[in-house]
C-alpha cells in the first residue's frame, strides 16, 4: 500500500512541475522572492533547470542582497549558456566583486564589454574599475543644488576663494587686455566681490579688479588667489615677466608660471615679491595655504616629478622664510595632470587631476593625506564632476557649500563658476496595516520596502498600531509590501519627488484568508471540459499551502460547485474531478494527506442563487455558483 502511495505522489509531482515554473514567475513578479526561489528550486531539483529558472534564482537572492547565492545561480546559468543576456552577466560580476573574487569579475567583464562595447558603464573602464565608474557617474543619493554664477561672463572665469565675506577669483573679460593667442580671449585679471545674503538668498556684488601696484599686465595672466586668513597677505599665480614688467619666454618660446607673494596697502595689493620656489625652467603655479597658513601647497611641473604636473608643499615661517620643497607622493600624483589643490578647514585636501579613473579631462578629488600619508585619493563623482574640466573646487566644511570651476558646455562662457550646496533629500514613506474586511490595525506585520530594480532595501515590522515607517531617498520609485500569516500580500507604489522631509501615506490592507470556518482564497479556474490545474489557480493555491503550514494541525475537507449549465451528471463528475486535482495540488505541495479530510465535488447541487435549470442568468451570476471551498475542521 506505501508503495502505491509513493508512485502516486510521484506521478502528481510530474504532473504539476509543467506549472511550478510559471507559479514561481507570478510570485518574482509580485517581489515574493523567497517564495519564489523555493518553486524555482522545487522545479530545478526535479529536472527543469532551465536559463530562465536559474537566472530567476539568481534574482531572487541577487534582489535579497545574498550574493553567495545569487552567484551560485548566475553561474549556473552562464555554465548552461554562455550567451545569456547581458545583464545576468552584469549582474553576475557584482556578485564576484561583492565576494571580492576581483579576477573571476575580470574575466566576465571582458566578455561583458565584447558584446556591449557601448555600454556607458564600461566605457573607457579598465578591469575591475567598472563598479567605480558606475558610482561615479550616478548622482543617485546625492542632492546637491548648483547654480552658475549670476557674475560669469562670455569669457573665462574661475577659481574661487573665499576670505570672510569677499570671493577672489580669475576672469579674462577685460576686453581692453591683449588677446592670448592660446584661447583667443584677453588676457586674465583677478577680480573679487562682496558676498552679500539677505533672507537666506546669496548674491555676490560690487565686482572690481584687484589693483597691483606699480604694474603694466594687459598682457600678463593673473589667477589663482590664495590669502591669509587676515585677508592681507595674497598669494597669486602669474606669468613669469622680464624687464618693464613683460612677459618673458624661455629658449623654446614658452612663458612659465610664477608665484608671487603681495600685501595689501590701501585697497592696492603692494610690495610684489617673486617667491623663492620659482624658476626660469618650469612653470610653479596653483597656490593654495593650509588652514594655519604655515604651509602652502602648488603645482609644478619641475623635474623628479611624477607626471606631468605634480603637487608639491612648502612650509612657511614666521620670519618669511621657506622651507623644503617636497613632492605630495604616489597615492595624489599620477603620470597625468594634477593642479588646483585646496586645502578645508577640516584639513581635506582637493584638488584636479586626469591621473585617476575618472569621468573625463579633469576631475575633482579629495583627500585626507594630510591627516594620514597614506589616504587614497577619491573623485568626488558627479554633479561635481563631468565629462569636461572641473577644477578650482572651495569648500567651506562647516556650512557645506563652497564653488568650483567648469567648462561644462551649460556654461555662459568657455569657463564658468559654478556655486553648490549639499543638502540630503530625504522623505518619509509611512502607513498603517489594517485587516480588509474590519480595518483593524495588524501588529507585527513585515513590511518591505523595494527599490525600482526590485531589491528589498529594508524590511520593518509593525507596532502594536499597526504602523510602519521608512525614510527614502528622494526622485526614486518605491514598492512597500506588507506580509502577514493567514493573509494575502498587499503592495502599494510611491513614486518620491525632489521636496525634502515630505512625507507620503501608504496604508496597506491585508485580505483575509481565514473567514470564520473556511479558507477564502480568489475563484479557482479551469480551462473548458478540463479538470487540470492551470498556473493562475496554483498561484491562488499557494494561499492554502501557507495557511496550512502556519497551522499544521489544521485539517481540511475540499468542495467543488459548477453552475447549472450542463447536465447534472456531467457536473457531478466534472467537480468531483476538480475537487480532487486541487487535493492533488496541495499534496504535491508536501501538505499531509491526512489533513484533508475529503476532497468532493456537488456539481450543480449546491446552488448559492436562483441560476438552476432553465433559469436565464448573466455570467457573472452563474459565476457566483463556479466556486471552490476549503472549509476548516480542526485547527488544534
Amino acid at each position: 500500500m506505501k508503495t502505491k502511495v509513493l508512485f502516486t505522489i510521484i506521478a502528481l509531482i510530474s504532473t504539476f512541475l509543467f506549472s511550478q515554473e510559471k507559479v514561481a514567475d507570478k510570485f518574482f513578479d509580485n517581489y515574493a522572492y523567497l517564495k519564489a526561489a523555493e518553486l524555482y528550486q522545487e522545479a530545478v531539483n526535479n529536472g527543469e533547470d532551465n536559463v530562465h529558472v536559474l537566472t530567476r534564482l539568481g534574482d531572487c537572492y541577487y534582489n535579497n542582497s545574498d550574493s553567495k547565492q545569487a552567484a551560485i545561480w548566475y553561474a549556473k546559468a552562464l555554465e548552461k549558456n554562455k550567451d545569456i543576456s547581458p545583464e545576468f552577466i552584469y549582474k553576475y560580476i557584482q556578485t564576484q566583486r561583492s565576494l571580492g573574487n576581483y579576477d573571476e569579475a575580470d574575466l566576465w567583464l571582458s566578455k561583458f564589454k565584447e558584446i556591449q562595447n557601448n555600454d556607458s558603464r564600461v566605457k573607457d573602464v579598465k578591469n575591475s574599475n567598472l563598479h567605480l565608474y558606475e558610482k561615479l557617474a550616478s548622482t543617485k543619493g546625492i542632492y546637491v543644488k548648483i547654480d552658475n554664477l549670476s557674475i560669469n561672463s562670455n569669457y573665462s572665469d574661475f577659481g574661487s576663494a573665499i576670505n570672510k565675506n569677499t570671493i577672489y577669483f580669475a576672469s579674462s573679460r577685460d576686453t581692453k587686455n591683449d588677446i592670448y593667442k592660446w584661447n583667443n580671449e584677453p588676457y586674465l585679471d583677478l577680480y573679487q566681490g562682496t558676498i552679500s545674503t539677505t533672507d537666506g538668498k546669496k548674491e555676490i556684488l560690487d565686482i572690481k579688479k584687484l589693483e597691483f601696484e606699480g604694474v603694466h599686465r594687459d598682457n600678463l595672466h593673473y589667477a589663482d588667489a590664495a590669502l591669509t586668513n587676515d585677508g592681507k597677505t595674497m598669494y597669486f599665480s602669474r606669468m613669469n615677466v622680464g624687464n618693464r614688467n613683460r612677459a618673458r619666454m624661455d629658449k623654446k618660446g614658452t612663458v612659465q608660471l610664477k608665484i608671487y607673494k603681495a600685501t595689501l596697502v590701501d585697497s592696492i595689493w603692494s610690495n610684489i615679491e617673486e617667491l623663492p620656489i620659482n624658476n626660469d625652467a618650469f612653470s610653479t603655479y596653483h597656490p593654495a595655504l593650509s588652514p594655519d597658513n604655515k604651509t602652502l601647497y602648488f603645482t609644478s611641473d619641475r623635474e623628479g616629478g611624477l607626471g606631468q604636473t605634480d603637487l608639491y608643499k612648502v612650509d612657511l615661517s614666521n620670519n618669511g622664510t621657506i622651507g623644503e620643497v617636497k613632492n605630495l607622493g604616489p597615492e595624489i600624483n599620477t603620470e597625468g595632470r594634477e593642479g588646483y589643490p585646496f586645502i578645508a578647514k577640516d584639513s581635506t585636501l582637493y584638488f584636479s587631476s586626469d591621473g585617476f579613473l575618472n569621468l573625463g579631462l579633469l576631475d575633482v578629488f579629495k583627500s585626507n593625506i594630510i591627516k594620514d600619508e597614506n589616504a587614497k585619493a577619491e573623485n568626488l563623482g558627479a554633479p561635481y564632476n563631468s565629462g569636461y574640466d572641473d577644477f578650482a573646487y572651495f569648500i567651506d566644511s562647516e556650512t557645506n557649500t563652497g564653488y568650483f570651476s567648469s567648462n561644462r558646455q551649460d556654461g555662459k562662457g568657455s569657463d564658468d563658476i559654478y556655486e553648490f550646496s549639499i543638502y540630503n533629500c530625504k522623505q518619509i514613506i509611512k502607513g498603517i496595516a489594517r485587516d480588509s474586511k474590519t480595518l483593524s490595525p495588524l501588529a507585527t506585520t513585515n513590511v518591505q520596502l523595494i527599490d525600482e530594480s526590485g531589491k528589498i532595501i529594508e524590511e520593518v515590522t509593525t507596532n502594536e498600531l499597526g504602523e510602519y515607517s521608512f525614510e527614502v531617498d528622494c526622485d526614486n520609485k518605491y514598492t512597500i509590501l506588507g506580509s502577514k500569516p493567514d493573509y494575502k500580500d498587499a503592495i502599494a507604489k510611491i513614486e518620491t519627488t525632489d521636496e525634502h522631509e515630505k512625507v507620503h501615506q501608504a496604508d496597506l490592507l491585508l485580505i483575509p484568508l481565514i473567514n470564520d470556518n473556511e479558507i477564502v482564497i480568489n475563484p479557482i479556474f479551469f480551462n473548458f471540459d478540463k479538470w487540470d490545474i492551470r498556473p493562475d489557480a496554483a498561484y491562488e493555491l499557494e494561499n492554502i499551502v501557507a495557511v496550512m503550514r502556519e497551522h499544521p494541525n489544521m485539517v481540511i475537507k475540499i468542495e467543488s460547485h459548477t453552475d447549472s449549465r450542463g447536465s447534472d451528471s456531467y457536473n457531478m463528475k466534472l467537480s468531483d474531478r476538480r475537487a480532487k486535482s486541487t487535493r492533488d495540488y496541495l499534496y504535491s505541495r508536501n501538505i499531509a494527506q491526512d489533513r484533508i479530510e475529503s476532497a468532493i465535488g456537488f456539481g450543480e447541487s449546491r446552488l448559492v442563487n436562483d441560476c438552476s435549470n432553465g433559469v436565464k442568468c448573466s455570467e457573472e451570476q452563474h459565476q457566483e455558483n463556479r466556486r471552490s471551498k476549503f472549509i476548516i475542521l480542526s485547527d488544534n
